[in-house]
């Protein structure tokens, strides 16, 4: 027996997912999906010093926003995650 590899877990959680979309349970679809991220290793802040010497730290630096990542964008990065897989 082989131990599952990246791809196989990633898949596992986009099924997941699915069931999770199909039986409306957000809460399941938001675990799963922070499952995934975790795996990509997303869910590590990301920090960059400016020029001028100001820490910026978070995915919304990232993304070119200073704003928090909110549940409804979340919702909308799993479902092009969806998308994608």
């Amino acid at each position: 027996m082989r131990l599952p590899d990246l791809n196989d877990l990633m898949q596992d959680l986009q099924l997941a997912k699915q069931m999770a979309i199909d039986d409306h349970n957000p809460n399941a679809l938001v675990i799963a999906t922070i499952a995934q991220a975790k795996l990509l290793g997303l869910d590590k802040p990301i920090k960059d010093v400016s020029p001028n010497n100001e820490v910026k730290a978070g995915l919304g630096h990232f993304y070119g926003r200073p704003e928090p990542l909110t549940p409804e964008v979340a919702l909308a990065i799993s479902k092009r995650l969806e998308d994608e897989y």
